[in-house]
């Protein structure tokens, strides 16, 4: 049973975990939100408390799973983010990794987009240069 006291502990707590973020709708979404895994966390009977997770898509599953750091797997990620949807020139896959921090020159993806392309992950076209799009 919660009590009175609890109640504020766990408010507190809450409003603890929102207290850098700016005023506004964002911010009261995540105040309920984290207030709510709190009361289920504190709803559990104590020998078995854990907070409660939330399921993973497909898509999280599969980032996940990627070996992280290769050029490999980072151009897979863009691929399962739907970026490979229309055709992409080497550029075009430079500045996408460069907007989620990863900076590699086209001489390191050239090699890598061709293999993708080998191993049937990406389909490459001409249209005056080179691009490449999902299968």
């Amino acid at each position: 049973m919660l009590t009175p006291d609890k109640l504020k502990e766990i408010q507190k707590k809450a409003m603890e975990a929102v207290s850098d973020m700016p005023e506004g709708e964002l911010k009261t979404k995540a105040f309920e939100v984290f207030l709510q895994h709190l009361l289920a966390y504190e709803a559990q009977p104590p020998a078995s408390r854990q907070f409660p997770t939330t399921q993973k898509t497909k898509l999280e599953q599969r980032k996940m799973s990627r070996e992280p750091g290769t050029v490999k797997s980072r151009i897979l990620l863009l691929k399962d983010e739907g970026f490979f949807q229309v055709p992409r020139k080497i550029t075009d896959v430079k500045n996408e990794l460069h907007a989620h921090g990863w900076i590699h020159p086209n001489t390191a993806l050239s090699g890598r987009l061709q293999g993708l392309v080998r191993e049937r992950y990406l389909r490459r076209v001409k249209d005056k240069v080179w691009k490449y799009v999902n299968p």
